[in-house]
């Protein structure tokens, strides 16, 4: 596969959303991804970076390869020695990465220490990335975008190509890595990802989820308990109908937000369906269509990956 290069997908195949979360919807894919950002490129280097066994190492290397986020390199013939860099397509998903960091930062206390220093270059402070509209640069939040399903979009289509089935209270199960854990029980899921895409498209109802995602109950069921535990969706009485409750998002999911624009973007750029894109945002202030952009809080300069200084020692809590 040639990593400068989008990838061209078939005519009624999963869209650009569907082969987003077929790869970041595997934590393995972004603690690698993290890891090559922060200098590794050779197999023992991921292996003490991380705590993952050699099969799934080896497995999840030839995967990143094949998908054109890692490129292998020969470096030594006798014995046979191999090195993974980054590639166009990989160092691209650093905004997706910040976002991530940024939210379970703020919003997963227990993991914080697990992730490593960012510190704007340009002002020399340590920063928060606020999520901007690249047309207008105002700071954009969900509530601030108006989205329809593009030419390529539908529920059906954007379901993950690789996705996962695994139940919330069996999300930590050996060969898991547990360091993005909540960013992993909305992305690494497909149920979980497309009911989170449901709450910010406006459907609160468990009916509605239902409906509007195609699932058994029970499952939706399974999956609105575990955001509600996590604090991402709570329940809350409705007026006309009493004893009946709807799922909005907290203060902690709509937090959520930056992760999805800059996850979408990523795959928009790089997954290319014939009919057109699968979901068009337009920044409703300014009537462009959305492409997010990084700032960061301190001085109000917009982010590039050159100038973040990643530090693997992290900060506190």
């Amino acid at each position: 596969m040639d990593s400068e290069q989008p990838t061209h997908l078939k005519a009624g195949a999963p869209n650009a959303i569907g082969r987003t979360l077929g790869l970041l919807g595997d934590e393995w894919t972004l603690l690698l991804i993290q890891q090559a950002f922060l200098g590794a490129t050779r197999y023992g280097q991921f292996k003490a970076a991380l705590p993952i066994s050699n099969a799934v190492l080896t497995a999840r290397l030839g995967k990143l390869t094949k998908e054109g986020l890692l490129e292998r390199h020969i470096y030594q013939s006798s014995p046979l020695r191999a090195e993974y860099l980054l590639t166009p397509r990989s160092r691209s998903l650093w905004p997706a990465l910040l976002t991530i960091w940024d939210w379970e930062r703020h919003w997963v206390p227990a993991h914080a220490a697990t992730l490593p220093r960012m510190v704007h270059t340009e002002c020399s402070q340590e920063f928060t990335p606020v999520l901007s509209c690249g047309a207008c640069t105002r700071p954009v939040a969900a509530r601030d975008m108006d989205g329809v399903w593009g030419p390529s979009g539908s529920w059906e289509r954007s379901v993950p190509t690789a996705s996962t089935r695994r139940r919330w209270d069996s999300d930590q199960t050996p060969g898991q890595a547990g360091m993005f854990p909540e960013t992993m029980a909305i992305l690494g899921n497909r149920w979980s990802s497309a009911l989170i895409g449901a709450a910010f498209r406006g459907v609160t109802r468990f009916a509605d989820f239902e409906r509007t995602l195609g699932a058994p109950p029970a499952l939706v069921a399974d999956r609105i308990k575990a955001f509600a535990a996590t604090g991402v969706l709570e329940a809350t009485r409705t007026e006309t109908r009493p004893g009946w409750a709807e799922y909005r998002l907290t203060e902690k999911g709509r937090a959520f937000y930056p992760v999805i624009a800059t996850t979408l973007h990523w795959g928009h750029s790089w997954f290319l369906a014939p009919e057109g894109p699968a979901f068009i945002q337009t920044h409703r202030s300014c009537s462009s269509v959305f492409v997010p952009e990084l700032r960061c809080d301190r001085c109000g300069k917009a982010l590039h990956r050159r100038t973040i200084q990643i530090s693997p020692t992290a900060a506190g809590p």
